[in-house]
């Protein structure tokens, strides 16, 4: 309990909000699919089952950017739900947006902060894979201690993961992809799943972007890190 004249600690964040304008489109797509969609933050967990009206293999993404990698993903494999967590209003508009376009069934959508989240509305062992996609790089050093992949963080996505699930990391930041390399690999209940214990090739999964496919007419580099959870 902090004294009086103490403010309480505020957490590190790995992000920060930042002011962007919808489009009409992502306005529309919100307030008409919001309700069907989009799950409101609260601090007790929720049955993934009912949610979905079905028991399947689940797919969590923190930080979903614009949402088109994920819904390609959630049509190209109507089999599996997912679930997305992003802190910006367009990004999440255009998400719905694109759920609408695919007539997409099997997309949740948060806008919170993945840790609340995580902690209060998540069962443990109920995830089958958790994505983090090209997450902010908070590449000065200064800044490094905002990084989302640290290990702390690591074992909370253990808690949520069933055994034999999942956390598959992309970043074209190299020294990033280094750190979260060793995280991992320094991480209690996890196994590389690189041969050369290293990095991966792009999973079939993931869906190229417009981004790295010009990064790679430019000679830039995507590093895809892939690590199970071992029965614990």
């Amino acid at each position: 309990m902090p004294e009086d004249n103490e403010q309480p600690r505020r957490k590190i964040r790995s992000y920060v909000l930042r002011t962007g304008r919808m489009t009409a489109g992502q306005k529309g797509a919100y307030r008409q699919s919001w309700p069907m969609f989009g799950l409101n933050y609260q601090p007790e967990c929720i049955d993934l089952d009912v949610v979905f009206n079905r028991s399947a293999a689940r797919v969590l993404e923190i930080g979903f950017g614009m949402g088109q990698s994920l819904a390609e993903m959630a049509k190209a494999e109507p089999e599996k739900d997912f679930i997305g967590i992003e802190v910006h209003s367009p990004g999440v508009g255009k998400l719905l947006q694109l759920i609408e376009e695919y007539e997409l069934k099997n997309v949740r959508v948060f806008e919170h902060d993945a840790v609340d989240v995580l902690n209060h509305m998540i069962a443990d062992s109920s995830l089958d894979r958790v994505q983090i996609y090209f997450p902010d790089p908070w590449h000065k050093t200064k800044h490094r201690k905002r990084r989302l992949i640290q290990s702390e963080f690591i074992q909370l996505l253990r808690k949520k993961l069933k055994t034999g699930g999942l956390i598959h990391a992309a970043t074209d930041w190299q020294n990033y992809a280094m750190n979260i390399l060793k995280v991992l690999s320094a991480a209690e209940g996890f196994a590389n799943e690189a041969q050369d214990q290293s990095y991966i090739p792009r999973p079939e999964w993931r869906p190229l972007t417009k981004f790295e496919k010009r990064g790679e007419r430019l000679g830039h580099g995507v590093w895809d890190v892939l690590f199970k959870k071992l029965a614990d």
